[in-house]
C-alpha cells in the first residue's frame, strides 16, 4: 500500500534540525564507494547518527567557506541513501544526471525558505522534476506517469487546488513508492554513515 504524506509527519516533529533544510537521495545498485567516485567526493570520518552528521555539516561549511558539501551515505537494500543537511547536490541536474548513468536516481530537497524540488532520473534521463509547492508544473520525459500515485500521497495537482498541506512529507512518500525504501527514525538515528565532501558547483 502506498504511503502518504501523513506517514512521514514524524520527520518534522522528531528531526527539526534537518527538516528545515535537507536533500535526501536514493540511488539503485551503486555502493557508497562508487557514488563517491562518480561525485568526485573526498572521504571524511564516518559518523554515527543524523545529529552528528548535522553538526559536522555546519562545521565543514565554516571551515571551507561553503565550498564543499558533506554527504552522508549508507546502503539500504539494493539502494544507497545520500543525506545532505542544508544541501541540494541531489537535485542539481548538472551533477545528478551524469551520476545517474546506468541506474535510478530519486532525490528531493527543501530549504528554510520553503523552496523544494523532487527529481527522478533514469540513466541520465530526467523522468520527472517539479517544485514541491507547484506539483502541477511538471517536466521530464514522464511528467504524468505518477499522477494517480501523487494524488493518493497528498500532492495537489490542479492549478485551482490549494497549496499542499505537507509537500515535503509527500516527497518522502513518493520516493518510497519509487524505491521501496522507507526512511525511518531508527535508520536516521542508528546508522553509522560513510561520509564524503563534494565540491559545490
Amino acid at each position: 500500500m502506498t504511503k502518504t504524506a501523513a506517514d512521514y509527519a514524524w520527520f518534522e516533529d522528531d528531526f527539526p534540525d534537518i527538516a528545515e533544510a535537507y536533500c535526501f537521495t536514493l540511488v539503485r545498485d551503486l555502493s557508497p564507494a562508487e557514488l563517491m567516485s562518480r561525485l568526485e567526493g573526498r572521504p571524511e570520518t564516518p559518523l554515527q547518527g543524523i545529529a552528528a552528521v548535522i553538526d559536522a555539516t555546519f562545521a565543514q561549511y565554516d571551515r571551507e567557506d561553503g565550498n564543499r558539501q558533506l554527504v552522508a551515505m549508507t546502503t539500504v537494500g539494493t539502494w544507497t541513501l545520500l543525506i545532505e543537511p542544508n544541501g541540494y547536490l541531489g537535485v542539481t541536474e548538472e551533477q545528478a544526471l551524469p551520476a545517474s548513468a546506468g541506474t535510478s536516481w530519486i532525490s528531493h530537497f527543501s530549504n528554510i525558505n520553503a523552496v523544494g524540488t523532487f527529481l527522478w532520473a533514469e540513466d541520465q534521463v530526467l523522468r520527472l522534476c517539479f517544485d514541491l509547492m507547484l506539483p502541477e508544473r511538471r517536466r521530464g520525459t514522464a511528467p504524468d506517469e505518477l499522477l494517480d500515485v501523487m494524488r493518493r500521497i497528498g500532492f495537489h495537482l490542479d492549478v485551482e487546488d490549494p497549496e499542499p498541506d505537507f509537500p515535503h512529507q509527500a516527497a518522502f512518500a513518493l520516493a518510497e513508492h519509487l524505491t521501496g525504501i522507507a526512511i525511518t527514525p531508527a535508520l536516521l538515528q542508528g546508522t553509522t554513515f560513510t561520509c564524503v565532501t563534494v565540491q559545490i558547483r
